[in-house]
């Protein structure tokens, strides 16, 4: 097995990585790596409806979206991710115990004891630790997760704190658990560079396993999926299932109601109504929004074609 700990902390480059070895190599790998404030979501999921994203823009907070299903989990440098890519003879080998089983062992190692819960957390005391999530390409799977070390989980619970009823669509949802640090459990104090490199020594201690380090040729092609697909807008807003936005606010004593028909991040058909805008405002309004993305960016420019003075708060209300 080779073992890879990536240096590169650009969320964008990590998940473009584990797509790369899962795609162009032949050989079982495990890969460590660490990202920058990142919001990640599952594949099948509404990207817009996992965040709380006034706070994640305001905060510059990157949102991404993985190749595997499950669940919306939140990076940062107080958080480890580890990646397995396996190959397998048939999809009924594929096990998520299988993988979560060597993490529970070396963290045990530790004097950290975590369980498997469900399909895809570890637990330590009855609060997750680690998320994981699994995509199957032809016959390699890829199984990865999040290890929470130190993480702010201040932050992470900010950034994924949501309004239910706002967007309403067939997308996968994220079940909020209870979170904890690993470094919590510990008996003896450790750096999280210290906890990688421990998690990196366990695999190294079976002598058929060798560390392998990026060549320029990979990481050119792993910078080429960065830009075709992982760090575009079409891949981590627009890949969100088809979804109907709703939403009704005060503001300044007048009622704004707002409603959006969102297909591949474009707004198909919109109604604005309340007493906020007139109605030929509103009526305006409607028109503009049609065939337009939904995104702070290009939204703040229809605004602007409108209405003269106003705060982000207005715009935040499309979201």
């Amino acid at each position: 097995m080779l073992i890879i700990h990536l240096e590169n902390t650009d969320p964008y480059f990590c998940l473009a990585a584990e797509e790369f070895f899962l795609k162009n190599f032949v050989e079982d790998i495990f890969i460590i790596w660490q990202s920058e404030n990142a919001i990640v979501v599952g594949k099948h999921q509404n990207a817009l409806g996992e965040i709380n994203y006034p706070f994640v823009r305001d905060n510059k907070i990157t949102v991404a979206r993985r190749i595997s299903g499950g669940g919306t989990v939140f990076h940062d440098f107080g958080n480890v991710n580890f990646s397995f890519i396996k190959n397998v003879k048939s999809p009924a080998e594929i096990s998520f115990k299988q993988f979560t089983e060597p993490v529970v062992a070396a963290l045990s190692k530790l004097g950290v004891l975590a369980i498997n819960s469900g399909r895809n957390d570890l637990l330590v005391s009855g609060k997750k630790i680690s998320g994981n999530a699994e995509h199957v390409f032809k016959n390699r799977v890829l199984h990865h997760g999040t290890l929470l070390f130190n993480s702010d989980l201040k932050n992470l619970g900010d950034a994924i704190k949501v309004i239910s009823g706002k967007y309403q669509s067939k997308a996968v949802q994220s079940n909020r658990s209870e979170v904890a640090n690993i470094s919590s459990f510990l008996k003896k104090n450790i750096t999280v560079d210290e906890f990688i490199q421990f998690l990196l020594d366990v695999q190294l201690e079976n002598d058929e396993n060798i560390f392998y380090e990026l060549n320029e040729n990979d990481t050119q092609n792993i910078e080429v999926l960065v830009t075709e697909k992982f760090k575009t807008w079409q891949w981590n807003f627009g890949y969100s299932p088809k979804y109907l936005f709703k939403n009704e606010i005060e503001i300044e004593g007048k009622k704004l109601s707002i409603e959006l028909n969102v297909k591949k991040g474009i707004i198909e058909d919109c109604n604005i109504s309340g007493d906020y805008f007139s109605v030929e405002v509103a009526h305006h309004l409607q028109n503009l929004l049609q065939n337009k993305r939904h995104i702070f960016e290009d939204l703040k420019e229809i605004i602007k074609e409108i209405q003269d003075s106003f705060s982000d708060d207005l715009i935040y209300t499309f979201f």
